[in-house]
């Protein structure tokens, strides 16, 4: 799918109006009267049964009213109906919830656009695990914009003076833009950087969680360049063992690793010749040097960079790029890193 840089800044600025035909009418209504500076930024729209409409976005979240006014108190707000969850399920999914099954074992659904839909209530178990969730009492919808150019500010301490990728790890808390920062590396790893003498690399993608990609129907909704192969909702150690037995990467790209499995994988992936690119959900390289997995990886210098990001001067600052072996900060200051749509 060939989509030109003025359609994607059409659909980065649309992303809330594309997505409100997947609400039930008096939500669309509600979230159609919101200021659209507000829609721009926003990041999610939560809906749970007996409690207030809310929606999240620039580390801050709001109350919502009848009339798409935001509050920052409760009184006035509207209240969800366990009818107004049924009937957006219902458009979520073509009115078919069975047809997402297999989405809902994994707590989330992913809409067209690359959207994705949490959702919690009765977990059913039977003996091979999860089963399903039923009697849905809360959604939560995460609105997906492709950020373009947020890696150009970090690319040249990743690429060494022969044109070669080094083994990258990103350290980031929760909602930083870590997955955004991932997915505009590989990105640009898998089309080449002539400016750093980067040849396009052949990227593989373990996307455990559907969000890197964010795959539809199995296409991919984020472009992630010209030579990367994707397994979509695959585990990360069989994903990338199926990888380097298959499809011959330059590079294996996941997210959020930290399990035993994972760090056997990484070996198996660094004996092939395997460069890596990952990251890690954490506060500082001391809090990753405390644990056993990760910290381990890292103590062996197997990262031979290290990006460390806060949203203490908006989501997605780059707080330090560290040499992976002496720890050294090679960036010098930190990186408001503003994007493009």
């Amino acid at each position: 799918m060939i989509i030109n840089t003025q359609h994607k800044a059409y659909m980065y600025k649309n992303a809330v109006a594309n997505l409100e035909g997947y609400l039930c009418p008096e939500i669309r209504e509600i979230i159609g009267r919101i200021p659209q500076d507000v829609k721009d930024t926003l990041e999610e729209i939560r809906l749970r049964v007996d409690r207030p409409l809310m929606i999240y976005g620039n580390n801050e979240d709001f109350f919502i009213n009848r009339n798409g006014q935001l509050l920052k108190e409760i009184k006035g707000s509207h209240k969800i109906t366990r009818r107004n969850i049924e009937n957006t399920l219902q458009f979520i999914t073509n009115y078919s919830v069975y047809s997402v099954e297999e989405e809902l074992k994994r707590g989330y659904i992913t809409i067209e656009g690359g959207h994705r839909v949490g959702v919690v209530g009765k977990v059913l178990y039977d003996n091979y695990g999860i089963k399903t969730i039923k009697d849905i009492t809360g959604l939560n919808i995460r609105i997906s914009r492709e950020k373009l150019g947020v890696a150009s500010s970090v690319l040249r301490f990743l690429i060494n003076s022969k044109g070669e990728f080094m083994n990258t790890l990103i350290i980031s808390p929760p909602q930083c833009g870590k997955t955004t920062l991932l997915r505009d590396i590989i990105k640009n790893l898998s089309n080449g950087v002539t400016t750093l003498k980067l040849k396009g690399l052949k990227v593989g993608l373990v996307d455990e969680r559907s969000e890197i990609a964010a795959c539809f129907q199995g296409i991919p909704q984020n472009d992630l360049g010209n030579r990367t192969d994707i397994l979509d909702a695959c585990p990360k150690p069989q994903g990338m063992m199926m990888l380097i037995r298959a499809m011959s990467p330059e590079v294996i790209a996941t997210d959020e690793i930290g399990k035993e499995e994972d760090s056997r994988a990484i070996q198996e992936a660094l004996l092939a010749g395997i460069k890596l690119i990952t990251t890690v959900h954490g506060s500082s390289l001391e809090d990753i040097l405390s644990r056993k997995v990760i910290g381990q990886l890292v103590k062996e210098g197997v990262f031979e960079r290290l990006i460390l990001m806060s949203n203490r001067k908006g989501v997605g600052t780059i707080e330090k790029v560290l040499d992976g072996h002496s720890f050294e900060d090679l960036l010098g200051k930190p990186i408001e890193n503003k994007v493009v749509g």
